[in-house]
């Protein structure tokens, strides 16, 4: 049990080291790639701009997830507890 809850700490130091960069990049890529879209053909663009939206979604979901990495440490750690 003890294996188990160092494995939960060591995602978490990933986490909160890994996290705040990765989604800005997402999120920066992300209005990068709709900015392009609109340089493209009607056919193309749709396909950019979902893709564009993906990665805007995928940018704050990691910014939530970041945040949220010490709770969720800490209720792993505890219901893990016998």
């Amino acid at each position: 049990m003890s294996n188990l809850i160092n494995i939960v700490e060591s995602w978490k130091t990933v986490l909160l080291a890994l996290g705040p960069s990765v989604s800005v990049i997402l999120i920066v890529l992300g209005g990068l790639l709709y900015g392009l879209s609109q340089t493209q053909p009607s056919q193309m663009r749709g396909k950019w701009q979902s893709t564009a939206a993906g990665l805007i979604v995928g940018g704050v979901i990691v910014a939530v997830i970041t945040a949220g990495a010490q709770a969720i440490a800490q209720t792993a750690s505890t219901v893990l507890l016998p």
